[in-house]
């Protein structure tokens, strides 16, 4: 349960006014005469993070002392968003610091609108790490987050004529963010490459020992976790790569300025960008080179935590447990054994059962092509030792395979760490689930279809092994910090404490019959709708109508969130709007936003479908404004913190059984949001939690979607036997939405006919169609509307995701919280 929270020590304005104005002229050589609003920003933020830093620090002595189990987070995002709002309303001083920056003549607002998103994660992975360290932080479960220091992160998103452009996306900005601190005593060396050596010890075992054939420099950057109002301050530690001190000068003075440069130019590489483009040699090796030094730098910075507060290495299970976000971090795994075996000399068996006690693992996809593997001659060259133990591991499960299966060398060939083919390739998640003590999926339905589907042999093999710990969202920054008109309605109605304890939002309901309510909730609504209206005009010059239906999707673009159902549901309306005088809507404005990946070319061409299409409909007066397409561009946590609360409509349409769970769905429903979705991921929950008649269910059922794969799916039989299907696919064909490029969208049509809808996007269009009319018709009972928004919110209270981290504590981490 959560413990009373420990009151926030007294603002003391004039001394924060005068640490705000020394960062100013120290920091960056600026008076209040030359300073601009960045500088202000800049000098603000370093003033608060002084605060934060110094709750960092005795945060972390405390935990040392007191010998607290600690949970590792490893993730290779941690899709953060900007700090300064966040930190504000955590730190408790939201109101405080704006009347003290408005004495010195700046407006608060305006100054937070200087932070750039950190460009530290890509998705929902990424965010969902995020919201875990902040839930951590507030319920005070002593944790480390470790990432890695990405120069530029993903890519900066722009569109040319329609077409995504990627650029590199420079975050920290010249003068470095001002949250982060270096901790240079924490940094490690990494080595990559080399080769296995042979040697006998002094009492005249055979050993075997890596030699690396270089070394990197890991360098610690911290970036605060404040927890809510509790002076708690967790670590998210980033390792950025560098090459290795000291420089050889001797070299580069005797001109030989390509060999001194070489190490600091692939060393340098390593932590450039977020997911270097795989889909050639060099990039894999980038990758992969990119995993190891993060799971290194980790796994040396937990050994060294652990050590220097004196305790045995054989007791590292008892003190620290390492949570693996998805497969990135898996070769922490032979690595911490490496360590074990190599470096402290214990036994296989027992360096096995250290191991095998300290790893656990959350499965976020049922995808197979998601799930990850590296060639065997790659972890070979870049790893050899690594790759030893791996060979190592196996064996030995092999064995365990064995005893239960005997002679059944299919069940081998599909549970073996080693799949073999014409390369012979390294399954990562086989290699999480066997090395680990604990594997959870995200949603109650996605871990069923893993037991079922996925691993079902591993589940009769490790019974009790995987469980199910359902995602959620924190609820600070989701409605507290990102939708402040909406928090204070709440706060009016059910008190202030509910931002720590979500369940409480269910005492909403009790309201949302209430007339007056019902105006108040949807007048918070309509500014939000006007805010997002304002945003689009004053960036892509497009206005919309905020008595329009806002309908939102926002993710990842990828098929099997299927945004081009969405697109061929909006190709619909524009034929039925043009060509059927009785049809009738209510005017609906679709907003996108998300990013393709750079090698992803048919995600590309749907972005680019959408936008051509966003250009036609809003510039055809024959609409009468019944319709707007609006694709954002630069998808981020900012854009998200504006677009969720002006939401009316959620899609969440992906084909049942694909996505693991979603956490984009309950951020939405928590600000009032009505879902139209499968039964897929957490929509499942969500309609549990909030009823049939305050959701939109749709389309075909996992069961389903399987049966009909295996019985041979033939989309053109829908296409033909449907003709509004049939003349919305129509329309991409032509140059109706590419004046002079005629056929330039038929590639989407191509993939859902010629290329066999891989994700049954026409099989579910008659349904979601239904759907969506069924929402038109709510919508136009307004005070129906009012009462199933308000629903939404009340009574989702469950996906908070201090609830998910009380699961994970209480079923696989055993932590105890620590109050400061």
């Amino acid at each position: 349960m959560m413990q009373t929270q420990t009151k926030v020590p007294t603002f003391d304005k004039a001394a924060f006014q005068a640490s705000v104005e020394q960062h100013l002229l120290v920091t960056y050589a600026q008076t209040p005469a030359t300073a601009t609003s960045r500088h202000w920003y800049l000098a603000m933020s370093r003033a608060l993070a002084d605060i934060s830093t110094g709750n960092l620090i005795e945060t972390e002595q405390q935990l040392s002392d007191q010998s607290c189990r600690s949970v590792n987070y490893l993730s290779l995002e941690f899709l953060i968003g900007r700090l300064t709002g966040n930190n504000l309303i955590s730190l408790g001083l939201y109101e405080q610091v704006s009347g003290a920056m408005a004495a010195l003549g700046q407006n608060l607002t305006d100054l937070l609108e200087e932070e750039r998103d950190p460009a530290l994660g890509n998705g929902g992975l990424g965010r969902l790490a995020a919201c875990f360290m902040d839930s951590l932080a507030a319920q005070e479960f002593p944790a480390v987050g470790y990432g890695l220091h990405y120069e530029y992160g993903l890519f900066r998103q722009s569109f040319d004529h329609g077409r995504q452009m990627e650029a590199p996306d420079a975050w920290r900005g010249q003068e470095g963010y001002p949250w982060e601190v270096l901790r240079p005593e924490l940094n490690q060396k990494v080595g990559l490459y080399g080769h296995v050596e042979v040697y006998t010890d002094d009492a005249g075992a055979e050993r075997r020992r890596w030699v690396p054939g270089m070394q990197v420099d890991g360098n610690a950057w911290d970036l605060p976790i404040i927890g809510y109002q509790n002076n708690s301050v967790y670590p998210l530690r980033l390792w950025e790569c560098r090459a290795p001190a000291p420089f050889d000068l001797a070299l580069f003075n005797d001109g030989d300025y390509i060999a001194a440069q070489q190490a600091a130019i692939q060393a340098g590489s390593v932590t450039k960008v977020l997911y270097p483009n795989d889909n050639h040699e060099q990039g894999k090796t980038l990758r992969l080179m990119q995993q190891y030094f993060h799971c290194a730098c980790s796994v040396a910075d937990i050994l060294r935590r652990h050590l220097a507060a004196g305790h045995a290495i054989e007791d590292l299970a008892k003190l620290e447990t390492i949570q693996l976000n998805d497969t990135h971090p898996t070769i922490a795994i032979p690595e911490l054994m490496r360590i074990l075996l190599d470096e402290h000399f214990m036994s296989w068996d027992d360096a096995w059962s250290v191991c095998n006690s300290v790893f656990a693992y959350t499965n976020h996809t049922l995808l197979p092509e998601a799930l990850e593997t590296w060639s065997e001659s790659l972890i070979a060259n870049l790893l050899p030792r690594h790759l030893e133990i791996i060979f190592e591991i196996n064996h030995r499960f092999m064995d365990l395979v064995e005893a239960k299966w005997p002679g059944n060398d299919e069940v081998k060939r599909k549970l073996s760490v080693i799949q073999e083919g014409n390369q012979r390739m390294v399954r990562m998640a086989n290699l999480c689930v066997i090395g680990g003590y604990a594997v959870n999926g995200v949603a109650a339905l996605h871990s069923e279809l893993v037991k079922r589907d996925l691993f079902p042999e591993f589940d009769a093999l490790y019974p009790g092994k995987l469980q199910n710990v359902t995602n959620g969202v924190t609820p600070r920054r989701w409605l507290k910090f990102c939708n402040p008109a909406l928090s204070a309605l709440i706060d009016e109605k059910i008190g202030t404490d509910w931002p720590a304890k979500l369940e409480q939002l269910s005492s909403l309901a009790d309201f949302a019959d209430d007339a007056e309510f019902q105006h108040a909730f949807m007048a918070v609504k309509k500014a939000n709708k006007q805010r997002l209206a304002d945003w689009v005009a004053d960036n892509m010059g497009i206005t919309l109508n905020t008595d329009a239906i806002f309908d939102v999707q926002i993710k990842r673009l990828h098929e099997y969130k299927r945004q081009h159902l969405n697109l061929v549901h909006i190709l619909s309306l524009y034929h039925r709007l043009l060509n059927d005088p009785k049809f009738d809507m209510q005017p609906r404005v679709f907003i996108f936003a998300a990013k393709a990946a750079p090698g992803y070319a048919l995600a590309k061409d749907i972005i680019f479908a959408i936008n051509k299409v966003a250009d036609k409909v809003n510039n055809d007066s024959r609409l009468a404004g019944k319709l707007k397409v609006v694709f954002i561009p630069d998808y981020r946590v900012s854009l998200a913190e504006i677009i969720i609360p002006a939401a009316d409509v959620s899609e969440q349409i992906s084909t049942a059984g694909k996505e693991a769970s979603g956490t984009g769905n309950m951020k939405l429903a928590l600000n009032g949001a009505l879902t139209v979705g499968t039964m897929d991921g957490a929509n499942v929950e969500i309609r549990e939690e909030v009823g049939d008649d305050n959701i939109f269910i749709f389309g075909l059922l996992v069961d389903e979607v399987m049966e009909l794969v295996q019985t041979g799916y033939q989309p053109t039989r829908y296409y033909e036997s449907d003709s509004l299907l049939k003349a919305s696919l129509d329309l991409l064909l032509g140059d109706t939405f590419t004046p002079g490029e005629p056929d330039a969208l038929a590639g989407i049509r191509h993939n859902l006919l010629e290329g066999g809808d891989p994700y049954l996007v026409l099989a579910d269009f008659a349904d979601y169609v239904t759907a969506q009319e069924r929402i038109d018709h709510a919508y136009r009972d307004k005070a129906g509307w009012a009462r199933k928004a308000i629903l939404n919110t009340a009574l989702v209270g469950k996906f908070s995701s201090d609830r998910s981290i009380r699961d994970y504590v209480e079923n696989i981490w055993q932590l105890k919280a620590v109050k400061r």
